[in-house]
C-alpha cells in the first residue's frame, strides 16, 4: 500500500518506518509541524529527520510552515490554559495530574487535527492509499485523539486512515535514536509545551530527589538497627563473660579453700 506518514520528528520515526516497511507498504513521510517554536528548532528537527530517511532510502515531503495558521487553531486555547506548574511540582503524583488543565486536551485536539488534516490533503493530492502518524509512538501524547483525529482527517480527505498504536516501542525507538546519537528534543514542539517540558523535568527531579531521601533515610534506619544489634551482641558477649570470669574466681576461691 502507498502510504503517507505524517512525522513529527526523527526519532518518532525510527521504529513507525521500520515496522511499516516490514508490513510491506511503500512509505514516504510527510513533515507538517507548524506547532513547533521557534523557527529554528523546527529545522534542526527537519533536518535530523532527512538525514535519518536518507539513510532508511525513504523520501520526505515537506509540508508548509505556518505558525499563524497553527495560532489561529490552536493557540488561543493554549493562551486560556492556567499554568501554574511551580506550585503543582510539590502536590502532584503524577506527570498527568501535574500537567492536567481543562484545556490541554482540547489544545492538542485542535493541534493534531490541524497538522492531520494538512496531512491528509497532501495524501489524497498525492495519490496515496492511506495516511498514517509517528504522534502515536509518544506516551505523553494523547492518543485516543489522535487516532479519532486521523480518522476524521482521513474521512473528509478520503483517504484510508491507517491507525498504529507504537507506545509500545517507544523504549526501543529511545534506545535506537541515543545509540545513533540524534539529536532529541526535550519537549513536544509548541511554546505552551516548552513550559510543560520544564515543569516535568523539575517534577521528576523532585521525584528523584524524594526517592532518594526516602531510600537514604532506610539505609540510615537500616544502619542504625544494625549498630544496636551488634552493641546488643556486644553487651551480651561481655556480660557472658564478666559471669564466667566471676564463676572461675568462685571455683578458684572454693580449691584454694579445700587445700588450706
Amino acid at each position: 500500500m502507498k502510504l503517507l506518514l505524517h512525522a513529527c520528528c526523527g526519532p518518532c520515526s525510527l521504529e513507525p518506518v521500520r515496522l511499516l516497511a516490514e508490513a510491506g507498504h511503500d512509505i514516504a513521510i510527510f513533515y507538517s509541524n507548524s506547532n513547533i517554536a521557534p523557527r529554528e528548532e523546527y529545522e534542526r528537527r527537519l533536518s535530523e529527520l532527512r538525514a535519518f530517511a536518507d539513510s532508511a532510502g525513504v523520501r520526505v515531503i515537506e509540508g508548509a510552515y505556518d505558525p499563524a495558521a497553527w495560532e489561529a487553531a490552536a493557540g488561543t486555547l493554549g493562551d486560556r490554559l492556567s499554568a501554574d506548574y511551580a506550585a503543582r511540582i510539590d502536590r502532584a503524583k503524577s506527570v498527568s495530574e501535574l500537567l492536567d488543565d481543562a484545556n490541554r486536551q482540547k489544545r492538542c485536539r485542535a493541534c493534531y487535527r490541524q497538522r492531520l488534516r494538512e496531512a491528509a490533503e497532501a495524501a489524497r493530492a498525492g495519490g496515496f492509499d492511506a495516511l498514517s502518524t509517528t504522534l502515536s509512538v509518544s506516551p505523553y501524547q494523547f492518543t485516543d485523539i489522535i487516532r479519532e483525529e486521523l480518522e476524521r482527517s482521513g474521512d473528509a480527505a478520503g483517504v484510508k486512515a491507517l491507525f498504529e498504536d507504537f507506545r509500545p516501542y517507544y523504549d526501543e525507538a529511545t534506545r535506537r535514536s541515543r545509540e545513533a546519537g540524534m539529536y532529541r528534543q526535550s519537549y513536544c514542539g509548541c511554546r505552551f509545551s516548552i513550559a510543560e517540558g520544564n515543569a516535568t523535568r523539575a517534577w521528576l527531579k523532585r521525584q528523584r530527589a524524594l526517592r532518594q531521601a526516602a531510600s537514604a533515610r532506610k539505609r540510615a534506619d537500616e544502619d542504625a538497627r544494625l549498630s544496636a544489634e551488634r552493641a546488643d551482641k556486644a553487651r551480651q558477649k561481655r556480660a557472658y563473660a564478666d559471669k564466667q570470669a566471676r564463676k572461675k574466681a568462685v571455683l578458684k576461691a572454693l580449691r584454694k579453700q579445700n587445700s588450706a
